[in-house]
């Protein structure tokens, strides 16, 4: 009987996929998009590259640029097999980073250090590149990446869909409204809800800002007063919400995984879309593998690249 190769470790194995060339028309003006990559989402991550590649019109532009904990020869080689002609970079993310700084959320997904290397990833890129995309490796996009890259910051550190008819209140405690002091961190702004598993980011501003330690302090006050339920999202919310360029709210179908408890089935919310996002408790390989699908999940499937045993069979 036929079955799917696998690496050492129990790796998943995955499909190459096809080459994607630029046109006569493209640049050579580099687009760098930021992941995280952990052995747990990256079936997500796969998927979501080949989303990127395919409706991207010069997709040898996109450079990739990986954080994990764990600097793996596997892992690298997996993404050159799969992705032969990918320009990648992989980074090591220090868990030591935020030692003693996690405090446990409503979620045990939300509290692995992997989820808040976004706030870290300035310090580790090279200083040449001086703009990202970062992207949670649970989105699928459904068209030209180049759009959202060239969108014009506004003089702000950062841009994502703002979502204001949110109830922004209920992403922190009673603790914290009810301290004057630290609910006037919002004064002279209007706080808006955004999600930080989409973000074009100035990365020198960044630095400049100083907006790290900026985060890090917010993240020290949760843990002698619990001002929050979820992971490394409110801390960023508190430093920037009020504050950020605000992009279509098509860049970012989020909440497609359901609340972070239940991960229930959510549809589309309306309007146009170029970008798919399965934030929530609820993932689409684990739902389809389980064979309880939401519908919005067939959506995920077309660029599903994992190489199953019973895929193996078929072919």
């Amino acid at each position: 009987m036929a079955t799917a190769i696998h690496l050492e470790r129990d790796l998943p194995s995955f499909r190459e996929a096809p080459a994607f060339r630029n046109g006569a028309t493209c640049s050579s003006n580099a687009i760098h998009v930021v992941m995280p990559l952990d052995t747990n989402y990256i079936r997500g991550t796969m998927a979501a590259v080949l989303s990127i590649l395919q409706h991207s019109t010069c997709p040898e532009n996109v450079s990739f640029h990986f954080l994990s904990v764990h600097l793996d020869t596997e892992i690298s080689s997996l993404i050159n097999s799969t992705f032969p002609f990918l320009s990648f970079k992989m980074y090591q993310f220090d868990p030591e980073r935020v030692s003693g700084k996690i405090s446990k959320s409503v979620r045990q997904a939300l509290d692995q250090p992997l989820n808040y290397a976004r706030i870290y990833m300035v310090d580790i890129l090279p200083p040449s590149v001086w703009r990202v995309i970062y992207l949670d490796s649970d989105i699928i996009f459904v068209d030209d990446i180049a759009k959202l890259w060239g969108v014009d910051l506004g003089g702000k550190v950062l841009a994502a869909p703002e979502y204001c008819h949110a109830n922004f209140t209920s992403y922190f405690t009673e603790a914290f409204w009810s301290d004057r002091q630290l609910a006037s961190v919002f004064e002279g702004r209007r706080p808006c809800y955004f999600n930080t598993g989409v973000m074009v980011v100035d990365v020198e501003q960044w630095r400049k800002g100083g907006y790290t330690r900026k985060v890090e302090e917010w993240m020290a006050v949760q843990k002698h007063t619990r001002i929050y339920q979820l992971g490394s999202l409110p801390p960023i919310l508190l430093v920037f919400a009020g504050n950020i360029k605000g992009v279509e709210h098509r860049w970012n179908q989020h909440g497609l995984g359901g609340d972070n408890l239940e991960g229930r089935c959510r549809g589309l919310h309306p309007g146009p879309i170029s970008l798919l996002h399965w934030s929530g408790k609820g993932k689409p390989w684990l739902r389809l593998d389980a064979r309880r699908p939401c519908t919005v999940d067939y959506l995920w499937a077309p660029y599903d690249l994992y190489r199953s045993s019973r895929v193996a069979l078929e072919e």
